[in-house]
């Protein structure tokens, strides 16, 4: 995920300061990792530097002055332009679970994975429960529902990954060790 261009989406419907910006990220996109303050500021500053946003005024409420950003024509474009850019499947296998179920064959045995594995499938299994329960919640939002489809779909992948991963640890251990 882009920060710069997720921030941009947030400013296309008007100005908004930093802690606005947070606020709205970490609310239409519920499922994915907080930004941290310090993240949407320093990419506000170079997203201004870009000439993708600039300053629109500056507000005090109670608290500390906030300068309000707004998209620039530049900004629009490139935004547009990002939302049109397809994204390729990744091309190299960069799960952690892979490389540890590697390791584990090289630094131990086949009994070291087929536990890692189990344990693994019982976590996965674990959240699959917690996102369920997020989409029938009281109060949840279409994107609650929507994020929760998408953890969802990437847990099921990995859950069918590692049954048949479990199935295959000894002929794999051959395979490594070799």
């Amino acid at each position: 995920m882009s920060t710069a261009h997720v921030l941009l989406g947030l400013l296309a419907g008007g100005p908004r300061h930093g802690y606005d910006l947070k606020r709205a990220h970490d609310e239409r996109l519920p499922q994915a990792k907080p930004l941290a303050y310090g993240q949407v500021y320093s990419t506000l500053g170079r997203l201004e530097r870009d000439g993708f946003v600039e300053q629109s005024g500056h507000e005090q409420e109670g608290g500390p002055e906030r300068t309000a950003y707004v998209l620039t024509g530049s900004g629009r474009d490139r935004l547009d332009q990002w939302l049109t850019e397809i994204e390729p499947p990744a091309p190299y296998v960069t799960s952690t679970l892979f490389s540890k179920v590697v390791v584990a064959l090289l630094a131990a045995d086949a009994d070291r994975a087929r536990d890692y594995l189990t344990a693994q499938r019982i976590a996965h299994m674990t959240r699959l429960r917690e996102l369920t329960a997020v989409k029938s919640a009281p109060g949840a939002t279409v994107g609650d529902v929507v994020a929760a489809d998408y953890a969802i779909g990437h847990l099921d992948a990995d859950l069918r990954w590692l049954q048949t991963t479990l199935a295959r640890v000894a002929d794999l251990q051959k395979e490594v060790t070799a």
